[in-house]
């Protein structure tokens, strides 16, 4: 029988008591707050805060305290929604995401509505641990939602065994890794849930010293991927690597992470429209707030008193289209067992996924794709008719210049004389 991990009510009452954060943290000014408001225009002007997807910006919201209790109720009202018509859909780490989400917006005594979702959320955890017992040790999803998984389950004392978070969480999994590079926000999320799970143990064994050795060593994998102008993996990874480093102040010096230097650069990067995608305003807001996703029990319920960030919120401006009468050529090739090369024009400004839907034209055969929205934007799930599989690691990586492009299909834009590739892969 599986070792299960349920702490006692009183060791609870205790859990919930301690301080979510150990630590210094640096957060915006409240002179520097109105920077943030693309973020918030962001987040909920647009189609991909809908549905399931809503639960990244209730999470938000309600993490920072926004003054606006018809908008916190709207959204909440879409992420119940969709629960009820996609709950057997749902992977574990939406269902994980649509919990802490909903958490954040109850009182106390409406626990009963979540509960059911922990149950849920136990078994679907155990399919995944179960498929990486029988296919080469990768999960169902990947591990920023196993990390998810476990962080829920933690806090809302769900079922969850020791053992098997020390058998699979250890730093060298392959499953940290993407392409052979370190996953930071893989990495920071799994710096979440394990501190968590330390803060629940309730010895000083072994149990415990492995766990911090595992976020020890995790924590100096995310600092070792600090960039000079203080971005922390790149731009939409920093916001969850703040969070593990908020929480984990005594495992790294002082001088190993300059917070206000990593802040004023992630403002920048807010001016100049880096953040341009809901989720990615959604996961940097709590962090540049001081908050983190230990958070979510701390917060009060929706439609109570005032929050703690104050800023306005505008009906994005239309813009008119310019038309463009430059044309650019770049290079197109599809590596699978063979190379597969065309020539394409596109209009100057052309994102990644115009060049695949032109050498589409060209060559149906070729070069088809399928491509599937996401709360990222498009996401390439197959060429040639070939899908990418996550029980065998495989996906369709992007690249320019022989290197992995930093941003999107739809949001990468090309320049002319560029070599893009798709590249069928394993992680």
């Amino acid at each position: 029988m599986r070792q299960s991990h349920q702490l006692p009510l009183v060791g609870l009452l205790l859990f919930f008591l301690i301080p979510s954060q150990l630590c210094t943290i640096c957060e915006v000014s409240k002179e520097n707050h109105s920077r943030l408001n693309p973020l918030l225009n962001t987040m909920i002007h647009s189609k991909y805060a809908r549905g399931i997807q809503a639960a990244n910006l209730l999470l938000a919201l309600k993490l920072v305290g926004i003054q606006d209790q018809n908008l916190e109720q709207q959204v909440f009202q879409e992420v119940s929604d969709s629960v009820e018509k996609k709950r057997s859909d749902l992977t574990s780490g939406e269902l994980a995401l649509v919990i802490l989400a909903l958490r954040a917006c109850q009182n106390s005594d409406e626990s009963v509505t979540y509960f059911h979702l922990v149950s849920q959320l136990e078994e679907k955890f155990q399919e995944e641990i179960e498929n990486m017992g029988v296919h080469d040790g990768n999960p169902l999803t990947n591990y920023y939602q196993l990390s998810l998984d476990v962080l829920t389950l933690c806090l809302f004392n769900g079922s969850y065994s020791i053992t098997e978070v020390k058998k699979y969480f250890t730093p060298e999994n392959k499953n940290f890794y993407f392409g052979g590079q370190f996953s930071v926000d893989t990495g920071a999320m799994a710096v979440l849930a394990l501190t968590c799970v330390k803060r629940s143990i309730q010895n000083n064994g072994e149990d415990l010293q492995d766990i911090n050795h595992y976020i020890e060593s995790l924590v100096k994998k995310i600092l070792s991927e600090k960039k000079g102008n203080g971005l922390i993996g790149n731009t939409y990874s920093t916001g969850e690597a703040m969070q593990a480093l908020f929480v984990s102040s005594n495992y790294y010096n002082k001088n190993e992470w300059n917070c206000q230097q990593t802040l004023d650069t992630v403002l920048k990067e807010i001016s100049q429209g880096a953040f341009h995608m809901p989720i990615a305003a959604a996961q940097i807001l709590p962090a540049l707030m001081g908050k983190t996703y230990l958070d979510v029990n701390n917060v009060s319920s929706c439609a109570s008193g005032p929050g703690h960030l104050n800023i306005s919120i505008h009906e994005p401006i239309p813009v008119e289209p310019t038309i463009s009468s430059t044309w650019i050529s770049v290079n197109y090739t599809v590596q699978i067992n063979e190379t597969f090369f065309t020539k394409v024009t596109v209009p100057k400004g052309s994102v990644f996924l115009n060049v695949m839907e032109e050498a589409q034209k060209i060559n149906q055969t070729a070069f088809c794709f399928k491509y599937v929205e996401s709360s990222w934007g498009p996401y390439i799930i197959s060429v040639q008719g070939l899908e990418e599989n996550h029980k065998d690691r495989t996906y369709w990586q992007l690249l320019s210049g022989g290197e992995p492009v930093t941003q999107g299909v739809g949001r990468y834009v090309v320049h002319n004389g560029e070599n893009l590739e798709v590249r069928w892969s394993k992680y």
